[in-house]
């Protein structure tokens, strides 16, 4: 009896890790690739995680594949949030205000609420950051909206083999006066400098010692993440959002020689050209009703038509909850509304964010070989009336609008994500997976 049951355990197992194995095809759906022109009728292709081909109706389809009708839909790569704050990372650690040793990997909560809510808004790959109040709040982490229960699981390395950023900001946040923090624009740069200076003299010891580890200094977790930023392994993200904020941000990335992404750039429209020049990408946020923050009292909603026009590789982000994961795609809209180019804004959505975290040869674009991240939408991704129908991730449908227990998500508000939520959802178990 025991040999039988275990016979068919493993013919239920094969049977199991063939029907993952096999093509999944999506015909006649209306594809926005990103890096190629637009295709009507069009065909994707995944399987085992991966794109296998894109292409149009004539796009031979494998013998074995699972075939999926999507006539009338609009199929486009999942979309990258480039900064976000879902997870519970936290807003930084008070105990000084230069914290680059602190991670935001330590402090998410991997089954939190807030990853079912931005599948439904097509959100597949995250830049999670520590808080804003810091000139430096600690290390950021790009996380896959893969089902997992513990953070190693939704971690993805990029193409410098990090799984994240370094946060910086500028301008009011960080200015306490108290506590060790800044109290003047002009502090703020000067600890700054003093910092990376610091973090100069020991990448100088450590390329001295060269092989010889009798030479090494002595191990300082604070400055190590910032020689990789020195080393131009690890990208900085950094908050700004005035003329002049911006400006201080550039002069220290020159003066550093740093890769840095420009996070919110309220006033980025003002010098526009500035930053083209400086060839700093720009991660926006659109924000619907400006106010409760001086700093965004000259925001202007041409700010993705200008920056991109202007040359500047643009990405929209959410700051979630300043703007809800589930609405990121009407950012973009917003910014077509006020000038943007469509094509520009679809890809400010996907690959320009893929590109500021050195992920654009796994990420944002529909291509053979790439990670099977997609989204399936019900209409025009920039009309109010479209709503994101599934969300795949490496392959596997994470968020299916026919799923009450996902839908709620969508169209649930606080309650749906509070501990009360059992009034609305039958299976818990499946919250946060």
């Amino acid at each position: 009896m025991k040999k039988k049951l275990l016979f068919f355990i493993g013919i239920s197992f094969c049977i199991i890790v063939n029907a993952q194995d096999k093509p999944v095809a999506f015909k006649g759906a209306l594809i926005y690739p990103i890096t190629s022109k637009p295709i009507q009728n069009g065909t994707v292709i995944v399987q085992n995680g991966k794109i296998i081909a894109v292409g149009d109706a004539s796009l031979k389809i494998p013998s074995d594949a699972v075939i999926t009708d999507a006539k009338g839909k609009v199929i486009m790569p999942g979309i990258v949030d480039t900064h976000s704050h879902l997870g519970g990372p936290e807003g930084g650690d008070y105990s000084a205000a230069l914290n680059p040793d602190a991670r935001a990997f330590d402090a998410i909560n991997p089954t939190s609420d807030g990853f079912k809510k931005a599948l439904s808004g097509g959100l597949t790959t995250l830049n999670i950051m520590p808080g804003s109040g810091h000139l430096m709040s600690g290390q950021t982490v790009y996380v896959k909206m893969r089902q997992a229960k513990v953070m190693e699981d939704l971690i993805i390395i990029n193409e410098k083999g990090l799984f994240g950023g370094m946060k910086m900001a500028n301008g009011t946040n960080p200015m306490r006066g108290t506590g060790g923090f800044p109290a003047t624009r002009a502090k703020s740069a000067a600890m700054d400098r003093d910092l990376f200076n610091k973090a100069r003299e020991y990448k100088s010891k450590i390329d001295k010692a060269g092989k010889d580890s009798a030479k090494l200094p002595e191990r300082d977790l604070r400055l190590e993440p910032l020689v990789e930023v020195l080393e131009g392994k690890r990208v900085v993200h950094f908050h700004t959002h005035k003329e002049n904020d911006i400006l201080t941000a550039i002069r220290l990335i020159k003066e550093f020689g740093f890769r840095a992404v420009l996070h919110h750039v309220s006033e980025g429209w003002k010098v526009s050209n500035e930053i083209a020049k400086a060839g700093a990408p720009c991660s926006i946020i659109v924000i619907e009703s400006p106010g409760g923050k001086l700093e965004a009292m000259d925001y202007s909603s041409t700010n993705g038509a200008a920056l991109s026009n202007a040359g500047v590789l643009t990405g929209f982000h959410t700051d979630d909850g300043v703007t809800d994961s589930r609405l990121l795609i009407r950012a973009a809209a917003m910014g077509v509304r006020a000038g943007m180019d469509k094509e520009k804004a679809l890809e400010a959505l996907t690959i320009n964010g893929a590109k500021m975290l050195d992920l654009s040869s796994r990420i944002g674009s529909l291509e053979k070989g790439k990670d099977a991240d997609f989204i399936i939408l019900s209409g025009d991704p920039f009309s109010l009336y479209t709503k994101v129908e599934q969300t795949w991730v490496e392959g596997k449908k994470r968020y299916d609008i026919t799923n009450p227990a996902d839908k709620a998500f969508l169209v649930g508000g606080f309650k749906v994500y509070s501990t009360q939520r059992e009034e609305y959802l039958n299976h818990d178990d499946e919250i946060g997976n």
